[in-house]
């Protein structure tokens, strides 16, 4: 008896364990749908472009493209170019990406980074046929670009809405990384909202799917078969796929298509304002509960911010009824406020909370710059800091437009000033709130700083300012 119900048992627990795997695999997704009623309007892009000079010999120049980062490309850029019959002529060059068509009438979507420079820009269907197509638009800032080409009745991709993905929702890729036409790749959302170097105005969408070259300005979509967002970046040491990859979120890419398509430029929200992260020894010397909102270290000169009475050191918490958690916040909510907006953002002045109004302008063209300053020959004071500073002269406060505060710093010694972070050549601006005169002045406000406590400094650094948090420990 004991050995049949042994038997009964095991086929038990095996049909069980059967029955779970099957479970779970039906929980996965299945792409095939999606694939199928999409690939037709996702679109392969090659360019040909104009090289200045070309040292690469005849026979040689279809070799795959090295990354920059790899451990090769030095060695194979200089056995490139020592080889002869180069000429060091000019040469045409061409590149891959990808592209998905937006309307019935031939507007396709794809990266900026994908068509630059490019003197022909081809576009291929999955049908094999091919279209020239003319740039209508192309927009840095994001990294997209608006392409035209002439067909009728042609297949589209329906656009979903970013703002309601998820982290953790599985999304998939079209594109042709490599050349390797109308390849798929599937993974999650790993995060949203990321800021990138040099791309302040994109709340980046985060994903582990496949993106490798060729895969830029092709489509990401969500299970409904919706275009959440373009891919654009990678993250990556070796040039390849490493499990981090960014996609322009569509809600992006809807606001500058129709602006690309309408008047052929972008225009974006401007604050006027230099920005930074509130770290948590800044936040202390402010008086914050905790560490958030953007720390304003620089206010531009006739700028909304400056009409509006924004201060250097003032802390902006909530833009236009959103609050700011990282300064990284900040530059894309405004960058996609209508111009002419009024808008009101909460700041934290000296520990208490106030509203100002203002009115977004357009953001300039040109990103503004300050002049490369002096340097004295002798430091005239010194203090508990152990920093050693000294006035700045006539012709440098006009270079860096600094009519009336700031000194040089000369000289760190290994003190409070060094410990937190300043640096010989940087800028003295404010000290405890307290804009610096001259050096006498610094001097008096030094004497008067308080011990065991982080008190914030603003140090202007390359051009740019900065906040600091330093602190006296008590003898």
């Amino acid at each position: 008896m004991k050995a049949p119900i042994a038997r009964y048992l095991l086929v038990f627990l095996m049909l069980s364990l059967f029955g779970i795997s099957v479970a779970q695999a039906r929980s996965l997704p299945d792409f095939t749908d999606l694939v199928e009623e999409n690939s037709a309007a996702v679109v392969n892009i090659s360019t040909t472009l104009k090289g200045p000079e070309n040292k690469m010999p005849p026979g040689m120049r279809n070799l795959p493209q090295i990354p920059e980062d790899s451990p090769f490309y030095d060695f194979f850029r200089k056995f490139l170019e020592e080889q002869p019959d180069g000429g060091g002529q000019p040469y045409e060059d061409n590149s891959l990406g990808s592209g998905f068509i937006i309307s019935k009438d031939g507007y396709v979507i794809t990266n900026n980074h994908v068509v630059k420079d490019a003197r022909e820009v081809v576009v291929r269907l999955v049908d094999r046929r091919e279209f020239v197509a003319e740039v209508i638009g192309t927009d840095p800032r994001s990294d997209l670009a608006v392409l035209k080409i002439d067909g009728e009745n042609l297949p589209t991709l329906k656009l979903g809405d970013s703002s309601k993905l998820k982290v953790g929702e599985w999304v998939l890729a079209i594109g042709s990384p490599f050349g390797f036409d109308h390849s798929v790749t599937a993974g999650i959302v790993s995060a949203k909202g990321r800021s990138l170097p040099k791309e302040n105005y994109v709340p980046f969408i985060q994903t582990d799917v496949a993106i490798n070259p060729g895969n830029s300005g092709g489509p990401l979509f969500n299970l409904d078969g919706e275009v959440v967002g373009v891919n654009s970046q990678i993250y990556s040491r070796t040039g390849g796929f490493m499990g981090l990859s960014f996609a322009v979120p569509i809600n992006v890419v809807e606001s500058v298509y129709q602006q690309l398509r309408d008047k052929g430029r972008v225009s974006r929200g401007w604050l006027g304002v230099l920005i930074q992260d509130v770290t948590r020894e800044l936040a202390e010397s402010f008086d914050m509960k905790r560490p958030h909102g953007a720390l304003v270290a620089r206010v531009l000169p006739d700028s909304p911010a400056a009409k509006a009475g924004v201060e250097v050191g003032d802390i902006i918490v909530n833009y236009d009824g959103e609050d700011i958690a990282d300064s990284s916040d900040l530059p894309p909510m405004v960058g996609s406020t209508h111009v002419g907006s009024e808008v009101e953002v909460e700041i934290i002045r000296e520990g208490n909370e106030k509203r100002l109004n203002l009115t977004i302008e357009e953001l300039p063209d040109d990103d503004q710059t300050l002049a490369n300053r002096g340097k004295p020959d002798k430091p005239d004071a010194a203090n508990q800091l152990d920093i050693s500073v000294r006035d700045l002269t006539e012709s440098q406060r006009e270079e860096l437009e600094l009519p009336e505060n700031g000194v040089l710093v000369e000289e760190v010694g290994p003190g409070p000033g060094r410990a937190a972070g300043i640096r010989s050549g940087d800028i003295l601006l404010m000290l405890n709130n307290t804009k610096v005169k001259n050096a006498e002045h610094f001097a008096e406000l030094v004497g008067d700083l308080p011990t065991g406590k982080s008190v914030p400094v603003l140090v202007q650094r390359r051009g740019g300012p900065m906040f600091l948090a330093i602190k006296i420990d008590p003898e």
